[in-house]
This record gives structure tokens, sequence and C-alpha cells, in this order.
């Protein structure tokens, strides 16, 4: 079977191709123009056969000593055979034929730039600036240099100079997004975007990267109107579809979200990112089956689904089957063993099963990775209290508090804590830094000790603060 060729390839080329390999079997030498040897060394590149379009190379430069764009192309071979020297000598020659020609320089900056030696690299593409007819792919070469070594803002100045010379190119539109994400300029961005915009409306990668910044910022009503246009234009463009559907669940919106997500299979492959995310959604709908089954369908697709192992373990948790979860946690935490969620779940799903040392050793693990989580600050201190270690109770939440200054929940169950300790004095220092830093969270404390709310001397520190 012939195999597809991404150039036209003409008959004049074909029958080129036809008489090189004839003579290559007859062992002779027949005479081709210089375009039919390019047309040859071509067919070969596109072939993927760098060996012999280096022989093709061969021939032609004995035909053609003097055609510089001959030893061009072997010095692109030289370079993706990691013949990187042979590449330098190759490009040293032609540069003697023809000092003019850009694409030496272009090449043997991309030599220098994948060898890390950038200001080699960005001397030849200043130098091929000089002699190029069209200069927007260089000027972005340019800036992937200037990414390389972590300059972005340089890099922004010569992707903005690329786009001005020509507006169609998305790589341009995609790295310049890339490079205000990386400075966290997206207020920078979305005004480029916006004015970009406002010359080429129907830009669908324009409307798509605005549509990103604004999502960055957490205006996703605006990332939505802007992903919808990308749409409009583009109505295949899968990655709006999913990245509309984030922004949709961002605002709680689960069901539309499910909807857009299974949009992007219409026109792509479906796959596991996907199926994992329709099925949070409804799981945040509280449709248990249906999540599942989108879980289950996105670890069936990539067994690596972290995320998708642990909703697994989420459903049967909500339908009280503790000890099932238990299995699909540990599948997840297998995969991610730094991820406090997992641990959260693990240690909870422990706790309601009763085996109370394994929820312990599970909520340390919360609380290396999350030292910010109150939630669970508390909950392993209720752990602990429930089990008559009260001590140990109160001495986590101290441990909380060095972590969450600002909590005034912490706060609050201290004060019960330390009551129940008989600390009386401390218990109530404690409340006035609780109803200094939040007075209308006291309902807490009777939540968690009743008998509290018959305390004269605590009722009085609260009245003092709710007046």
């Amino acid at each position: 079977m012939e195999e597809e060729f991404y150039f036209d390839f003409s008959d004049d080329a074909q029958r080129s191709v036809e008489r090189y390999e004839e003579m290559i079997r007859n062992q002779d030498q027949y005479f081709f123009d210089a375009q039919a040897f390019e047309n040859i060394i071509d067919y070969y590149i596109e072939k993927n056969d760098p060996v012999k379009a280096l022989q093709v190379i061969e021939y032609a430069l004995n035909q053609h000593p003097y055609a510089a764009v001959f030893l061009v192309k072997q010095a692109q071979l030289f370079f993706v055979t990691d013949q990187t020297e042979r590449a330098f000598l190759a490009l040293q020659k032609a540069e003697m034929l023809e000092a003019s020609e850009a694409e030496i320089y272009i090449l043997r900056g991309n030599i220098y730039n994948s060898l890390e030696r950038y200001s080699e690299a960005l001397d030849n593409f200043q130098k091929a600036l000089e002699f190029a007819e069209t200069t927007d792919e260089i000027l972005l070469q340019i800036a992937y240099v200037y990414q390389n070594m972590l300059d972005y803002e340089s890099a922004i100045v010569y992707i903005k100079q690329s786009l001005e010379q020509n507006m169609e190119n998305k790589d341009g539109l995609y790295e310049l997004a890339f490079c205000y994400d990386i400075l966290d300029k997206q207020e920078e961005s979305i005004q480029f975007y916006q004015e970009y915009i406002d010359n080429d409306p129907y830009s669908y990668a324009a409307w798509y990267n605005l549509a990103n910044s604004y999502h960055k910022l957490d205006l996703f009503e605006k990332a939505i109107d802007a992903y919808d246009y990308a749409i409009l234009i583009k109505d295949n463009f899968a990655s709006a579809y999913y990245n509309k559907g984030n922004a949709l669940v961002q605002l709680d919106r689960f069901a539309e979200a499910i909807e857009v997500y299974k949009h992007t299979f219409e026109y792509e492959k479906p796959n596991a990112d996907t199926y994992c995310a329709i099925g949070e959604c409804y799981e945040k709908l509280e449709r248990m089956d249906e999540a599942r089954s989108y879980y289950k369908k996105s670890v069936k697709m990539d067994p690596k689904m972290a995320d998708a192992w642990f909703g697994i373990g989420v459903t049967l948790n909500f339908e009280e089957r503790f000890f099932e979860s238990l299995h699909f946690y540990k599948k997840a935490i297998e995969l991610d063993d730094e991820n406090p969620d997992f641990w959260f779940a693990m240690a909870d799903a422990y706790y309601k099963l009763g085996q109370i040392e394994q929820s312990v050793e599970a909520y340390y693990k919360v609380l290396e990775y999350n030292p910010v989580d109150v939630e669970a600050w508390l909950d392993f201190s209720t752990v602990l209290y429930e089990q008559g270690k009260l001590l140990e109770a109160s001495e986590t939440i101290a441990d909380a508090i060095k972590n969450n200054p600002d909590a005034a929940e912490l706060y609050y169950r201290m004060v019960a804590y330390l009551f129940a300790l008989g600390e009386k004095n401390d218990a109530l220092l404690y409340l006035e830094t609780a109803l200094a830093t939040d007075p209308d969270k006291h309902y807490i404390l009777f939540e968690y000790l009743p008998q509290l709310q018959e305390n004269g001397s605590i009722l009085e520190v609260i009245n003092r603060y709710l007046k």
C-alpha cells in the first residue's frame, strides 16, 4: 500500500524518485537538476528515512557543488541524527557559498538553542532576521530561546512582534498565554487578547486564551462567555468545551457541566480526565450510580487516574459502604500518596469502621500534607477526645492554632477541651481570643459541650463581646 505524504507530490517528483532508485539499482550515474534532487531528498525525509536522504545529498553535492540548499538540508539531517559537529561543518560550508541564506542561521540558531548555548542561538536568529523575507517564525524562535533562559518578559516582546507580522499564528497566541501564565500576569494577558480580538474578532485561539485568563482570575461567568465565542467560531473545539465545563463546575452548575463535557466526545476520543470530571459532577449531584460508572470508565482508560479511584471510594462511602470504600482510597493513595484529601477520606472511613488506630495514623498524614485544613484538625481532635485522650486532644488543637492562627473554630474548641480538663482560667483566656477573632461563632462551643450554657463565667465573657 502506498504511504500518504504530507506535501503535494507531483508526477515530476514521483518520476525523479523512480529514476533515482533505478540509478541506484543499476549502480549508474544519472544527472538530475537541483529541483529534482530537492524533491527526492524531501521524499525520503517525508518517509522518515534520514539515512537515504543523506545518501541522495551526497549525489546532489557531487553534481551541484555550489548549491548551498543541499548543505543546509544535510546539516538539518545531521542534526536530527545527533551528528551535531557534522551539522555545524555543513552550515559553515553553506555560509561560505551563500552567506545571505536565512535558513543557515535559523538552523544554526536551533542547534545552539538545543545545546543550551543561548547567546549564540540569539546571535544567529538576529542574523537570520536581516536576510529573511518573512520573519514572524524567526521572532517566535527568538522568543523560545528567551523562554528557555526563563526570561519570559523578553519572550513576550518577541511573540508580540511576531503576531504583529502574522496575526494568524496560533502558536504565538498560545505561547503568549504560557508566558503571561508563568509571570502570573492575567490582567495584562486579558488586555492583550481583548485588543487582539478587536483586530481579529474571528480568532478562536484568542477567545480561548482570553477565556483561560478570566478562568485563572476566577471570573468564571466571563470565561464561559469567551469559551462560547471560541466554540461558535470553531465548533469542534474540544478543549474549549472541556474548559467551559470546568468553569461551570466552579459555579456549581454541575448538570450543565456534564452536558458540555459530553460534547467533547463528538470532536475527540473520550479520555480519562473527561470521564473523571463527569463522574465528579454526578457525585456533586448525589447521583452516585452514574458517578461511579463514569469513574470506572476513567480508570479503565487510565489505571493511574488517582482521582477516579478516589471518586469510586467517595460514592461507596456515601452509601455507607465504608469497608469497600477503603479499598479504593488505598488505590488512590498508592498513586498519589501525598494527597491530603485521600488521607482525610481514609481517616474518616477507618473511624466509621471503629478502627481508631488506623484512623489516627491517617489523620497524621492529612495534617502533615495539609496543616491548614481546619476541618481535619477538628475531626482528628474529636477522635482523640472520644477515646478519652483529653490532653492529646487539647495538644492537637494547640498545634492546629499554630498553623491556623486566624481560625476562630479552633479557639472555641480549645475552650471546650480545657473546661473538660478542669483548666478553667486557661479556658476563659482562649474564650476571649475566640470572641475577639469571631464573636458570631460562639454557638460552636455549646454545640460541643451543651452544659457550658449553664456556666456563669462563660456567659459573662460572651455577653461582654456581643454587646
